[in-house]
């Protein structure tokens, strides 16, 4: 699609990833409408980036449906949904807890859903449209300690490729990101006079990947003729050092 006729709503979009996707997306020129539950840190994105937002809870469906009319209003239509919510729980199986297993799956699996669902019914009735996921590589491969997190990011993977199925004659393509190794908030978070910790520190920094590399990302599925288009992209940092 050409990118300067993208009108595009990113839920989460009010740091990391979704903020970085929604200011690359403006630069090159398309609408963009982020969402989150944090109206402080949305309000002072939205003002850094100049774009518009919308506070809404992804687990919810009243908001979800809220939002979406909301997001076609302020850009007068929608054609991209980037579904960027979502969180981390990690824990051993023998000290999982049930409610925060269950809060995770909420806005991780159900918050993508409700998203996509609301998103879908209106580019079904346009005939065109784009859905992308936030996936992880532990959509790929569990790994020790995380099985709630990797179990939600399967779920995802699995409910992209039943959407992409069922929308493709739709003319909606449905693709997933699956981000690596991304500095996270709690690098720069740390207080710590050790020296060997902050040489880590700079160290991750400096060799992870950024939220940047997975807004290319997003924006170059984009941007591919609509007459095809990716399903699926995984965004490795070449040497973590971790």
């Amino acid at each position: 699609m050409n990118i300067k006729d993208a009108k595009v709503l990113i839920t989460g979009g009010n740091s990391g990833i979704g903020k970085a996707t929604a200011k690359l997306l403006k630069e090159k020129g398309a609408k963009v409408i982020i969402s989150g539950r944090n109206e402080a840190t949305l309000q002072e994105t939205a003002n850094e980036l100049n774009i518009d937002y919308i506070k809404a809870d992804v687990t919810s469906e009243t908001e979800v449906k809220q939002m979406v009319e909301a997001a076609k209003d302020k850009m007068d239509g929608l054609n991209v949904l980037v579904n960027n919510a979502g969180y981390g729980y990690i824990s051993k199986l023998v000290d999982i807890e049930a409610d925060k297993f269950t809060d995770q799956f909420k806005t991780n699996i159900l918050g993508a859903a409700l998203c996509a669902k609301e998103s879908a019914k209106h580019f079904v009735a346009k005939e065109y449209g784009n859905i992308i996921n936030i996936g992880s590589t532990s959509s790929l491969k569990g790994s020790p300690t995380a099985s709630p997190y990797v179990a939600t990011k399967f779920a995802l993977r699995g409910m992209t490729e039943s959407w992409r199925n069922e929308l493709r004659p739709h003319n909606i393509r449905v693709m997933q990101v699956n981000p690596s190794e991304v500095m996270t908030s709690f690098a720069d978070n740390r207080v710590d006079n050790n020296q060997a910790v902050k040489q880590y520190t700079e160290v991750e920094q400096q060799t992870k990947l950024r939220g940047e590399e997975i807004a290319h990302t997003i924006t170059s599925l984009l941007e591919m003729d609509d007459r095809g288009f990716i399903t699926e992209a995984t965004v490795f940092a070449t040497n973590p050092k971790t």
